[in-house]
């Protein structure tokens, strides 16, 4: 039986709400931190890992980024690379401030954009116990030039639109998260729309847009290049058939993990967040960890 608590932490000028699971049994339990990939919320799929992790002994911390969700900071949907690596960095300081988990025994989980930003952490923080990073965002060069001509064009005319204007203090110009194929939408391919809004509950403080400058950032972050700097235990979840973080770029820089195990799925980007994909990487995710940071 797991306890799930709502909890918030500081981190920069503003707040990040967050979902704390305690285990019943071992104390002070090992504990996962878990993060969301682009635009996301942690309502949208997060809590059917924890609780699997959490049923076997593990805390887990599952947070909304600042200006996501149920976390504070102004404007909305701002997503920007550096304070979502200090979310992270800020969620880490939370956990080790704990007496209920053991602050020596961090696992980092994340998926896609969040796998980025969980590689990156992983390098920086000698700390940390094991890392998962599922679908996992490496290479953003790799993954403009999978977009479609029509789509990335757009796209950058946006961005340009919402650099410019946040120089003169206007207020963001929003791109939508994922859209149909060919649209201006940072995840359009075939099968982004339907993947990607289908992992949004009802009610959940969700919107399909972010503001439009991440994408001139996105180009230049390539996350894959420090996951040979993790000195950690590592497991990478590729999808054969990843329309939005291609395999082929992902699978060159992670074999450069110095302890790295790399599973390979047939599933596209979403499809490994439900159903069958689900079963299949949730099964190897629990052997991985089981086996470098077991409970007991």
């Amino acid at each position: 039986m797991t306890d799930r608590h709502d909890v918030v932490f500081d981190s920069g000028d503003s707040f990040c709400a967050a979902w704390l699971y305690l285990p019943e049994g071992w104390r002070p339990a090992p504990v996962i931190l878990l993060g969301h990939g682009l635009g996301c919320v942690r309502d949208m799929g997060l809590d059917a890992y924890a609780r699997r992790f959490s049923g076997l002994g593990y805390a887990c911390l599952v947070f909304d980024y600042r200006h996501f969700g149920a976390s504070g900071g102004n404007p909305r949907q701002l997503l920007d690379v550096d304070r979502q690596l200090e979310d992270w960095a800020s969620a880490l300081d939370f956990l080790r401030a704990r007496t209920d988990v053991d602050a020596d025994r961090i696992i980092l989980w994340g998926s896609s954009f969040g796998a980025g930003h969980a590689i990156v952490t992983a390098a920086r923080d000698r700390r940390i116990a094991a890392v998962v990073a599922q679908c996992p965002f490496t290479d953003g060069l790799a993954s403009t030039l999978a977009m479609s001509l029509r789509s990335a064009l757009a796209v950058t005319v946006l961005s340009v639109r919402d650099v410019l204007g946040a120089r003169l203090g206007r207020a963001p110009v929003m791109v939508a998260t994922a859209g149909p194929y060919g649209s201006a939408a940072l995840l359009a391919s075939h099968d982004s729309e339907q993947g990607y809004l289908e992992l949004v509950p009802p009610e959940a403080p969700f919107r399909n847009e972010v503001a439009a400058r991440i994408a001139l950032r996105i180009l230049r972050h390539r996350p894959g290049r420090r996951a040979a700097q993790i000195e950690a235990p590592a497991l990478f979840c590729i999808c054969d058939a990843d329309s939005v973080a291609p395999a082929k770029a992902s699978l060159r820089h992670l074999r450069r993990a110095r302890r790295g195990e790399i599973r390979r799925y047939p599933d596209g980007h979403f499809a490994i967040h439900v159903g069958d994909g689900f079963e299949r990487a949730i099964a190897d995710q629990i052997d991985f960890v089981t086996t470098h940071v077991p409970v007991g």
